[in-house]
């Protein structure tokens, strides 16, 4: 599996976006094109259904060497194969989704301010995400942070920080230089007509 201190551009399959049916071949294609990370963001499933596509899409991420991540559901991650699972702030805490998880499994916590993401870094998480640097369908009740408190978090986290919410191949040039080395992007990689090569041409813009 690819190390997290090389992951640079990390994919989200959100099933609102992608038809449940659609859902493998988007991650194939999506991990072929160059994502170093892939999370499945589930939200409203049950958990059986959200276990049943997990292990459908695990060993598409395994057979390319990338880290497979849940989104809420860290109690799935051994049962359905992955690496790792993401909570939000409101979830839960970094220590619980370790226990749920189980040993050497990644956790990852979102963040939406400097001072949150300060507090976060103290509960060990794996990684953090930073954002919405931009006004985002995906999350509409959130306030943009902006980019100009990225070089900040970047420099303070110690640990690698993906920036989101609103990030697209057009504004990627201008968050990398806001300082920013990891990226998530969502609905830009799954509405693409080829998101392949979407995150073909969204990995060159990203350090390696």
């Amino acid at each position: 599996m690819k190390p997290l201190s090389e992951c640079r551009l990390y994919g989200i399959l959100d099933t609102g976006y992608v038809a449940a049916d659609r859902l493998t071949s988007t991650a194939f294609a999506l991990v072929s094109g160059g994502v170093d990370i892939l999370q499945l963001r589930a939200k409203g499933l049950s958990r059986e259904l959200v276990l049943g596509l997990a292990r459908d899409i695990a060993p598409i991420c395994r057979g390319a060497g990338v880290p497979f991540i849940l989104n809420d559901h860290p109690d799935l991650v051994a049962e359905a194969g992955a690496d790792g699972a993401h909570v939000g702030q409101e979830d839960m805490t970094v220590a619980e989704a370790r226990l749920k998880a189980g040993p050497g499994a990644l956790i990852g916590r979102s963040t939406h301010s400097p001072e949150q993401a300060r507090a976060t870094t103290g509960e060990r998480p794996d990684y953090i995400g930073y954002g919405p640097l931009f006004p985002t369908p995906t999350k509409p009740d959130y306030i943009p942070v902006g980019t100009d408190s990225v070089a900040e978090v970047v420099r303070e986290a110690g640990i690698p920080v993906f920036c989101i919410g609103g990030v697209r191949e057009a504004n990627l040039p201008l968050v990398v230089a806001a300082g920013a080395d990891r990226v998530a992007i969502v609905s830009d990689l799954l509405l693409a007509e080829d998101p392949g090569a979407k995150a073909a041409a969204c990995r060159r813009l990203l350090p390696d």
